[in-house]
């Protein structure tokens, strides 16, 4: 069995672009059904609050962040929308809504062990990137994770305590440990990393190198989101 653990946010658009790729170099990996996939918690904003009532359009945010007028905010938003429609993917960053993503994380795990991570890693992803929802309210990260078909009772009972907020803060510990400073971060075989949405054919020969253990673990460097944002 080949582990592959990947450290990103929900509120990363490189992430998303980085899993669709992952999914695009799993087509030609021979040893895909011996693979187990994990991800892994990495707030981009841990500060930030669980929802944000009144917020400025996104490509106000970005200017005032960036220290740019607001068409070199729309040409940023702009590029980063094409590179995610080359991958299939369709960004809309006008509807993005910020919030805290603590509670999503936690969901995650909650996910792991139900058997649908990744079904849920995806629907998250596409209701902050795409339907611009607000995954800092729990009633909507509960919407979602029965859509996915995870039983509501126990999301609920997740979502009103704070069950697995442990496990969220490892896989940040970890990922301090290990150097990981922006995301996403794929590590296969607890040996092998790659930083960045790298292109799927890299992904690919890192699953294989991993595979084969036949070399100590190399980083490869490519687009990503830090604490710094995109």
């Amino acid at each position: 069995m080949l582990t592959l653990d990947i450290w990103s946010d929900i509120a990363c658009p490189w992430c998303w672009i980085g899993k669709r790729r992952l999914e695009s170099a799993l087509v030609d990996f021979e040893h895909r059904d011996e693979l187990e996939l994990r991800w892994r918690a990495f707030e981009l904003d841990p500060n930030a609050p669980r929802v944000v009532p009144s917020e400025p359009p996104y490509v106000d945010r970005l200017a005032r962040k960036y220290g740019v007028d607001r068409a070199g905010a729309q040409g940023m938003i702009d590029r980063m929308t094409n590179v995610a429609s080359e991958d299939g993917l369709e960004m809309r960053f006008d509807r993005v809504r910020p919030g805290n993503t603590f509670d999503a994380h936690r969901l995650l795990h909650l996910a792991l062990r139900a058997g649908c991570q990744n079904e849920l890693k995806e629907r998250l992803f596409r209701a902050y990137l795409h339907e611009g929802k607000p995954i800092g309210e729990r009633n909507v990260l509960c919407n979602l994770a029965v859509e996915v078909g995870m039983v509501k009772e126990d999301v609920v009972a997740l979502l009103e305590g704070d069950a697995l907020a442990e496990e969220v803060r490892a896989d940040e510990e970890t990922a301090r440990s290990i150097g990981v400073s922006g995301v996403p971060f794929f590590v296969a075989n607890r040996r092998y990393g790659v930083s960045g949405a790298q292109p799927a054919e890299i992904l690919l020969d890192m699953l294989e190198r991993a595979w084969s253990e036949v070399a100590p673990g190399q980083t490869e460097d490519g687009a990503a989101c830090g604490p710094g944002g995109c």
